[in-house]
């Protein structure tokens, strides 16, 4: 039960509702998604921590960029399935998936290094 009631609240989020819909599509790097949330890059960590949690995302590392995608092995598949199914219908993720199509035309590490380094110092 403990883990059902994590996923529920872990889903409680606009914006991990957003990230979550937005990895149905396959990986994408910490700094794809914090340029599609326009969030703080600690607050968008907080989020993918608590899905990570939840086991509805898994993580790899690759240099200095972590590379989030849906896990394989989420306990609520199905009612994920079904989220998607509705989120699809909404204005807010079409909203974002035009987001994602002028994200993915950006390199991940030109996009990574113009959100995370400062001048002279990357």
């Amino acid at each position: 039960m403990n883990s059902i009631v994590a996923v529920l609240k872990a889903l409680s989020d606009p914006n991990r509702l957003r990230a979550l819909y937005a990895l149905r599509l396959g990986e994408l790097c910490v700094c794809q998604l914090i340029a599609l949330l326009e969030l703080a890059p600690s607050t968008v960590s907080k989020h993918l921590t608590i899905l990570r949690s939840a086991r509805l995302i898994e993580s790899r590392k690759e240099g200095r960029w972590i590379h989030y995608r849906l896990s394989k092995a989420s306990p609520m598949s199905k009612v994920v399935a079904l989220l998607f199914d509705e989120l699809e219908q909404t204005t807010e993720m079409a909203d974002d998936e035009k987001r994602l199509q002028q994200i993915y035309s950006e390199k991940v590490e030109t996009l990574c290094r113009r959100l995370f380094c400062k001048p002279g110092r990357c």
